[in-house]
């Protein structure tokens, strides 16, 4: 399947890690796992000031967070623990899903606090913010159920144990 990622690293630590094929295994592994067959999105390797800003503009929330998502189409479900919408294409046939951002610190820090591989955990919150750009969600007990048991069920074809 063909999926358009745009990756922009803002801080350099982030090339040490391979950001760049980390993202790409996990979009498409998200991606392709839901037949979503051609989709475009951007993703920004940031640093925890930069995620900080975004999370207060955005969220007003003025502290560091490991991922943000920005859907370009609200997708979410009506009921608790219903399926997202499908996401349609435009006219021309783009179907851009939005945006994700994502902070080395807070992800070093996290992966480090779990005893988890840095590339599992980037994975893992890669595939996370994908999901949310599908319209998934956490906020309501059943939607988080099936949200978390659809990250699983990705991170097991990807061969990294459930983050959970």
């Amino acid at each position: 399947m063909i999926h358009d990622i745009d990756i922009l690293i803002e801080d350099e630590r982030w090339h040490h890690t391979d950001l760049a094929a980390v993202v790409t295994r996990a979009i498409n592994a998200t991606l392709d796992h839901l037949d979503i067959p051609t989709a475009e999105l951007s993703v920004l390797g940031c640093d925890d000031a930069h995620i900080a800003a975004l999370n207060d503009t955005f969220r007003e929330k003025s502290t560091p967070t490991n991922v943000l998502s920005w859907p370009e189409t609200a997708l979410g479900p009506d009921g608790d623990g219903d399926v997202p919408r499908v996401p349609q294409a435009d006219p021309d046939g783009t179907l851009s899903l939005g945006d994700i951002a994502i902070a080395y610190e807070t992800c070093t820090r996290e992966a480090q606090a779990q005893g988890k591989r840095f590339s599992d955990h980037v994975t893992h919150l890669i595939v996370h913010g994908t999901l949310h750009l599908l319209g998934y969600d956490h906020i309501r007990d059943a939607d988080a159920s099936r949200m978390e048991a659809l990250e699983v069920e990705i991170l097991g074809i990807l061969g990294i144990a459930d983050p959970y």
